[in-house]
């Protein structure tokens, strides 16, 4: 069994019921990140018309935003939007229809770490809430993978 192979097989609960509970926070989540966090940020076919964002490209205020964290946010800021971004928007996606719901996961993992520590940290436990609900639920989703209701599934029963 390849590397992919182990990261993409699901831990599948013993009722379906277990499964399908389990998927509903992964599946909202992802719907949440892609159609509202990440579309305001990364050109997707349904992001705002008013942000006049091309597709995969990031909006103009994120890489000022990203540069004000310092360090190495700020020798890369270019890099680290799109890559925060793009987590939020394509990993929103992946985690929705639970593909390679591991490795986006992971992704989102990092993105709402930085959200938590460096943007909102400042701004008090409120402002912190939505990153630190997409940080959870990615942190089981991390662990379990998409379960029986994800396109993991369908494919480790290929392979």
């Amino acid at each position: 069994m390849t590397l992919l192979q182990k990261i993409t097989k699901p831990i599948i609960m013993p009722f379906w019921w277990q499964d399908f509970t389990l998927a509903l926070p992964r599946i909202i989540c992802g719907f949440l990140l892609t159609s509202s966090f990440g579309a305001d940020k990364f050109g997707l076919p349904w992001s705002p018309t008013d942000k006049n964002l091309g597709l995969f490209e990031v909006v103009f205020w994120f890489p000022q935003d990203v540069a004000q964290y310092g360090g190495v946010f700020k020798m890369f800021p270019v890099f680290f939007a799109w890559i925060g971004a793009f987590s939020e928007a394509i990993g929103g996606i992946f985690l929705l229809i639970g593909f390679q719901t591991r490795i986006a996961s992971f992704l989102i993992i990092g993105t709402m770490l930085v959200a938590i520590f460096l943007q909102q940290w400042s701004q008090g436990m409120w402002m912190m809430l939505p990153a630190m609900g997409f940080l959870w639920v990615s942190i089981y989703a991390l662990c379990i993978g998409s379960g029986r209701f994800g396109v993991d599934y369908l494919i480790s029963k290929k392979y």
